[in-house]
């Protein structure tokens, strides 16, 4: 399972103070950005050298506490299923032992042409490791 570190900022929060909950979504991106690269996944190489770029098809939520301004949270990911041309990752984000926000979120690999295309083979080989 990937670890990835965020802090809430005032931008962050809306006039309520709490996290604005679109900005779930954006934390829950980054750390999938994270976790690919930590993975050993260049995605500006994959679109380069295999033309494969990944999409969200599908994002499942669930709002469950608030996080506030300041608060230190960690966003979690973990591959939950992967086929030969989707990817579906449990993400969560936590303040300490608790789940604020949970999300399955299923990613499309698509092609030049943006149509669905299969997983690169090492690639598909990454995310099982």
């Amino acid at each position: 399972m990937h670890r990835w570190p965020v802090r809430v900022y005032y931008e962050d929060t809306d006039l309520a103070g709490i996290v604005y909950y679109a900005n779930y979504l954006k934390f829950i991106e980054r750390a999938r950005t994270e976790w690919t690269r930590a993975i050993g996944i260049d995605q500006t190489r994959l679109k380069v050298e295999e033309g494969a770029v990944f999409a969200v098809r599908r994002v499942e939520a669930d709002y469950l506490q608030s996080a506030v301004f300041d608060d230190e949270l960690i966003v979690t990911t973990e591959l939950a299923r992967l086929t030969p041309a989707r990817i579906e990752l449990d993400q969560k984000v936590l303040r300490g032992d608790a789940v604020l926000f949970a999300a399955r979120v299923t990613l499309a690999c698509l092609g030049p042409d943006m149509r669905p295309r299969r997983l690169p083979a090492a690639l598909a080989a990454l995310m099982r490791s």
